[in-house]
């Protein structure tokens, strides 16, 4: 082909010769000058008038932004301002107000007055709010108290208003500030009880240098002008204010803009009301508001852009016909040197052809229409193993393919491989074909027109190992070899639809439980190892024939296929329970483990993937709730409960700001005197339609959405304010979650509360319990001691119910050890129960340490605690927690029994 190229090539330098020596030189250069110079003319031309009507379309395009923009931001901004309006019309209407004169006492008087105040200073730029009652009299203003004596009920948008005629909802009119006595912009809103009485208005007065200010802000060019009307041709204000007949239009421009402004949006051309010469207008009507953004500019200003771009094209084509002369007498001078280069450049493009091909990375073939080698690279006799003796230029492709077999290095049938060449050798092709050698060569080919065809040989092994690499990755999980969710909603999907009738699929979802401890207390690698112990338990329970996955973390699933009877499914999960049961050695540790499975069955459960993931997962978590180391199939009742649940989530978020939230106290008393040593506060809601939720369910719920360090926050502060109006003799105890102390600024948060309440560090403590130590010792640690530094006391809550007490005690110094309830209820019938007190007591005692026995509610526990050696007792014997007001009125009232006795102790 490079050949037939060069061919081609002197063929037509040959004619260009003789057609040089046939037609004279001048003739040529004239007729080629005069066409050049014609096109450059038109072209300018052309151009020219290109250039214009994209200025004005430019132009245009640029007045509808910023007409489109300004009037976005107007209503934004106007609409953020006429939230107070909304939300003052909206709590009238959620009062129940059905008379004007139930309407007139209740928008009455100072803490009205304050509400507006306060609501107005939020916002800048505001305005005042105001309203009036049913005959236009003023009841209350944000400007002012006590309410001068003003009416507006001669003010046509009141009457409006009142009579009902009109726009219902608000109304915008230019007026004389009663109040403030300048020019006034006032947005309406009316306001009519649930009959639809008339109860009055509440308007907000926007002083029009608000306006001119929105305007001002924006950067204009020459000549242009903005401004801001009503629909009835009202002007409100225009930017920049000017009368002379050259500038803008200003203000007088609106007169002659009324028709324009009964449209919701124009853009086209005026006469402009200043010079009678044609202006481009824009003009667009806010959405929520009877208001127009207008902006104007003159065609002159226009067209001088377009006089300034058209400028160097005229240069240009001035320059360029000039030039034409000198080109062309350039060009035929350089013709002949042109086509000695040429000959000299084709001589260069072989010699670099061959280098290239044989630098390629691919092996290149290339054969005639005859079958027969034109061009072979080196890489394609490597890539094969051949000999450069058999495969050169003129060798036939059959041949080829001979050597090759012989070889060693193809394996294929040479009449048949010829004969889908010749089948496929008129259009582009891509095969791979394997070799002896387990390689993987890919084939590209592409036919010419004259029959020949060019091929591309490329070893792909590598590229297809990798590519099948990153298929199983993304199918299976890395840790386990198991599929992975990917693969299991593929295999489910395609199970559900070859389901046949009466034939019943079974998905199971497994979380490991209590794998997270697990993890914090021995290690990642002997959790991994445990997930693939239990990978492999799974697999070997559901048998070759059902898919078992990892969802991630501690959760598996399993898909049972041909389920006839829920007999079925119950079996496998018993060989399932039996299986993770049994103790698996991991890393040199002996662990045992169980599970929580939540079954769900198709088609009764659903018959779509998502909703039968789903519905497995509920009851997965159902079994969590039993208490785990179970199973639950899937009830509707589940969904209800997770609806349940977030309701609950609203309501608590709603509840924490609504005030719901009560703090309470539950008071301490000492085994030595009786006396009250101190308060634990305990969080309380008292839903209004549920009435008390116990804390065991919405403290947990706090927890795992995040709201527990906002309503911890709170619960410092409330009960450090009110521990503050205590006797001076009697601490605050206050339970601090994990998730409030693994904040580092603790400390510093802790310091603020004790600042702010005024109350002595030394009177509060901090209860924690064993979980906020297990996820970082160290960390843990450091807290405790920046807590023990500002003279914080520490106590360590439900004492023995944990994993690592004795090493906590070890490590770091508690003030006080509070023995869990579950203990105290059955030390008088248990001596279990009564040893490990007994125990409790003397490692508190060896390491200087109180201690405090929850959930005392018998005389014979107090009894016993007393003789066992506990400091101090607490629990509904001695009461039950209780709002602040009871709680400091028993102290007081303890303390002054406690003074005319004659003692010093708070006592009970």
């Amino acid at each position: 082909m490079s050949w037939n190229h060069a061919m081609k090539h002197r063929s037509l330098v040959r004619r260009l010769r003789r057609g040089l020596c046939e037609v004279p030189v001048i003739t040529r250069l004239v007729v080629l000058g005069l066409l050049l110079i014609a096109v450059i003319v038109i072209g300018a031309t052309v151009t020219a008038l290109k250039f214009q009507e994209r200025a004005l379309r430019q132009s245009e395009r640029e007045l509808e932004s910023t007409a489109r923009l300004l009037s976005s931001q107007l209503d934004h901004h106007l609409r953020y301002l006429d939230v107070v309006q909304k939300d003052l019309t909206a709590r009238i209407a959620a009062s129940g107000v059905e008379t004007p004169e139930e309407f007139r006492n209740q928008m009455s008087g100072p803490a009205v007055y304050r509400e507006l105040r306060a609501k107005m200073d939020a916002l800048p730029n505001s305005g005042s709010l105001t309203v009036y009652d049913g005959d236009g009299k003023l009841i209350n203003s944000s400007i002012v108290w006590p309410p001068p004596e003003i009416a507006i009920s001669d003010r046509n948008y009141f009457r409006t208003m009142k009579t009902g005629e009109g726009p219902p909802a608000v109304i915008i009119e230019s007026v004389e500030g009663r109040i403030s006595g300048k020019p006034t912009i006032v947005i309406a809103r009316r306001v009519v009880s649930d009959r639809g009485e008339f109860l009055g208005v509440v308007d907000r007065a926007i002083e029009p240098w608000i306006f001119a200010d929105f305007l001002a802000s924006v950067e204009l060019g020459p000549w242009t002008s903005i401004a801001i009307s009503q629909n009835d041709g009202t002007f409100l204000a225009s930017h920049p204010k000017s009368d002379s007949a050259g500038g803008a239009a200003g203000e007088n421009a609106l007169l002659a803009l009324r028709d324009v402004l009964r449209l919701k949006h124009y853009s086209g051309f005026l006469p402009c009301p200043m010079t009678d010469a044609k202006c481009l207008v824009s003009s667009r009507e806010l959405r929520n508001f009877p208001i127009h953004v207008v902006t104007m500019t003159s065609l002159s200003a226009v067209f001088q852009h377009w006089r300034d771009d058209i400028r160097p094209v005229v240069m240009i084509a001035a320059l360029s016909a000039l030039a034409v002369a000198v080109l062309l007498i350039a060009v035929i001078r350089k013709l002949l040197d042109q086509h000695r280069v040429s000959r000299e450049l084709l001589t260069l493009e072989k010699e670099r052809l061959q280098r290239a091909v044989n630098n390629m990375a691919q092996g290149l073939v290339l054969f005639d229409a005859s079958e027969h080698l034109v061009i072979c690279n080196r890489q394609f006799i490597d890539l094969y193993g051949l000999s450069a003796e058999v495969v050169k230029p003129g060798a036939s492709f059959v041949d080829i393919l001979r050597h090759g077999k012989a070889a060693g290095s193809m394996k294929i049938d040479i009449d048949e491989y010829r004969a889908s060449v010749q089948r496929e050798r008129h259009r582009h092709q891509v095969v791979v074909t394997g070799l002896l050698d387990g390689r993987s060569i890919q084939v590209s080919r592409e036919p010419f027109s004259d029959g020949g065809w060019v091929a591309t040989h490329e070893d792909v092994t590598e590229r297809r190992r990798t590519e099948e690499r990153i298929s199983h990755l993304a199918h299976f999980d890395a840790l386990t070899d198991l599929p992975n969710r990917t693969q299991l909603e593929e295999h489910l999907g395609r199970k559900l639809v070859e389901r046949a009738p009466g034939e019943r699929i079974a998905v199971f979802l497994i979380d490991v439980d209590e794998f997270k401890n697990i993890n914090d207390t021995l290690g990642h690698f002997v959790g991994d190892e445990l997930l693939k112990a239990v990978a492999a338990i799974l697999k070997s329970c559901a048998g070759n024939g059902e898919m078992v996955a990892r969802l991630g973390g501690d959760e598996f699933a399993v898909v049972q296929s041909g389920v006839q009877s829920v007999e079925a499914v119950t079996s496998l999960v018993e060989e399932i329970f039996d299986a993770i049961r049994e103790p698996v050695d991991c890393l040199g540790h002996r662990i045992r483990v169980d599970a929580s499975i939540g079954i769900a069955l198709a088609p009764q459960d659903g018959s779509v993937l998502e909703e039968l993931l789903k519905n497995a997962d509920l009851a997965m978590y159902a079994a969590k709730a039993a208490g785990r180391r179970t199973y639950r199939f899937f009830e509707p009742c589940m969904v209800a409960r997770v609806q349940e649940r977030r309701q609950l989530e609203i309501d608590l978020r709603r509840a924490h700001t609504n005030g719901e939230l009560m703090v309470w106290y539950q008071p301490c008393y000492s085994l030595k005197d009786s006396s009250i040593t101190g308060c634990e506060a305990l969080l309380r809601w008292h839903h209004p339609r549920r009435g008390p939720v116990p804390p065991s369910e919405f403290v947990a719920l706090a927890e795992e959405t995040g709201l527990i360090g906002e309503i911890g926050e709170w619960v410092l502060q409330t009960a450090c304010s009110e521990a503050a109006l205590w006797p001076e003799n009697i601490r605050l105890s206050v339970n601090v979650s994990p998730a409030q102390f693994g904040s580092p600024a603790l400390a510093l948060r802790l310091m603020s509360v004790l600042s702010r309440a005024k109350l002595p560090a030394s009177r509060l403590e901090i209860e924690i319990t064993e979980a906020v130590l297990i996820s970082d010792d160290e960390e843990a640690l450091a807290l405790l001691h920046q807590l023990r530094d500002i003279g914080v006391s520490i106590a360590l809550d439900d004492f023995g119910t944990g994993y690592s007490s004795l090493s906590y005690l070890r490590c770091f110094p508690f003030d006080r050890i509070k023995i869990d309830r579950s203990f105290v209820r059955d030390i008088a019938s248990c001596e279990a129960s009564s040893s490990i007190v007994q125990a409790v007591v003397n490692i508190a005692q060896a390491r200087r340490m109180t201690t405090t026995a929850e959930g005392v509610e018998t005389e014979e526990q107090r009894r016993l605690l007393r003789a066992l050696g506990c400091t101090e007792v607490q629990g509904w014997l001695f009461g039950s927690a209780m709002p602040a007001e009871e709680i400091r009125r028993l102290l007081f009232d303890v303390r002054s029994a406690g003074a005319g006795a004659g003692t010093g102790p708070v006592r009970a």
